[in-house]
């Protein structure tokens, strides 16, 4: 009697241990996803305790089961595939006559997807399920400030390791304000995204804070962007400004006048800048040196008028 209720409880213990561990995989399973290098596997075999076991997908992309004489290949199997294959091998090798397997996976492992660059957050993540473009930038909490307009997508060779990834290049315009579903790429693990931070261009001299700024579209610079990007102009500039800009062949610096003036006064046209420019907006001295005999000559005359002069260090009236 003694020896019937040990094992009654052997069996309810099993019983509760079982569909606990099948509870806690199951939580990161998808039955229609392949198992892959890496990946931790819940495997449970009903009534067998020496069998049901956590195991990790080997580099080979097999696992291994105590008994039985051959690893499983388990790589690219969905866990029903999986199954299935565990099933045959403990028929074949005569450890059980009708085994009833289950296989979920508890951790995926084998489908990282890095997102790095101007972005919030970089991050790498396992592409779990449907997971997109979109998916991914919101992982890494959104790009930044100084983002460029295009994200560079590396997408890995299927089944050719040592080939080098094909890179896509998305434009952040069509991809997000344009919403155009074709650019939002499912991605399957394996995925590099790299989100450059975009070109500067320095704006020095007479504006109100000099310094380099972002330029995320190349195309939409110009002398009156920038200008206001530097939160404008001083009273003291002169009325021509000039852009120092390297050449891309040669590495000579030359210098393009610019008429500013001209430009906030609407008779000429802006001009474009380009990324490593730097916009100088000279100092007029002159200007400068008439506005402190101006002001000087305000306050002398305010006190004059008001009867209140110091002389010799003294009050006079």
């Amino acid at each position: 009697m003694a020896l019937i209720l040990i094992f009654f409880l052997a069996g309810a213990g099993l019983a509760q241990m079982q569909p606990a561990l099948m509870e806690s995989a199951g939580a990161a399973n998808l039955p229609e996803q392949e198992i892959g290098v890496n990946d931790l596997v819940a495997v449970s075999v009903y009534r067998s305790p020496e069998l049901t076991r956590t195991v990790r997908v080997s580099a080979d992309g097999a696992i291994a089961l105590p008994l039985l004489k051959r690893r499983i290949p388990s790589e690219g199997l969905r866990p029903v595939e999986l199954e299935d294959a565990i099933t045959r091998s403990l028929k074949e090798e005569g450890l059980l006559v009708d085994p009833i397997v289950e296989v979920t996976v508890a951790e995926y492992a084998s489908r990282p997807i890095s997102v790095v660059g101007a972005v919030n957050k970089p991050v790498t993540f396992q592409a779990v399920g449907r997971t997109t473009l979109l998916d991914a930038i919101a992982q890494a909490e959104g790009l930044s400030a100084e983002a460029a307009q295009e994200i560079l997508v590396s997408v890995p060779h299927t089944g050719l390791s040592t080939a080098r990834p094909m890179v896509r290049r998305i434009a952040v315009k069509e991809l997000i304000n344009d919403a155009r579903p074709e650019l939002n790429l499912v991605l399957r693990g394996g995925e590099e995204i790299r989100v450059p931070q975009a070109g500067r261009v320095y704006v020095v001299g007479n504006v109100e804070k000099p310094g380099s700024y972002p330029v995320p579209d190349p195309t939409d610079a110009s002398v009156l962007r920038m200008i206001a990007l530097a939160e404008g102009l001083t009273p003291y500039h002169r009325k021509k400004a000039y852009i120092y800009r390297k050449d891309a062949d040669t590495g000579f610096k030359y210098e393009i006048e610019v008429e500013l003036a001209q430009i906030l006064k609407r008779e000429a046209a802006d001009v474009p800048i380009q990324l490593n420019d730097v916009l100088y907006i000279p100092d007029n001295p002159g200007k400068r040196t008439r506005d402190k005999v101006i002001d000087r000559s305000v306050a002398f005359g305010a006190a004059t008028v008001s009867g209140l002069l110091i002389w010799g260090g003294r009050w006079t009236h």
